[in-house]
């Protein structure tokens, strides 16, 4: 798919000093790409932990609620 949102944020000077360790260490030539999947990953692997169950259903709005109400 083709990607049409640009999205940026801000680091400090820590943060940037991990993810050029990270990159370095485990040879991460597309920082791009790492940075889109690890956010990705980590939404994904939220939803499944908040996945609805049979019993216990809960009003709180998620992505999938459509407006939140």
């Amino acid at each position: 798919m083709k990607r049409i949102h640009r999205q940026s944020f801000m680091l400090n000077s820590r943060e940037m000093k991990a993810i050029n360790r990270y990159c370095e260490k485990y040879s991460v030539s597309n920082r791009s790409r790492f940075m889109r999947e690890t956010i990705v990953t980590a939404i994904l692997k939220k939803f499944d932990e908040d996945h609805p169950t049979l019993f216990g259903l809960d009003d709180k709005p998620n992505l999938f609620s459509g407006s939140g109400n």
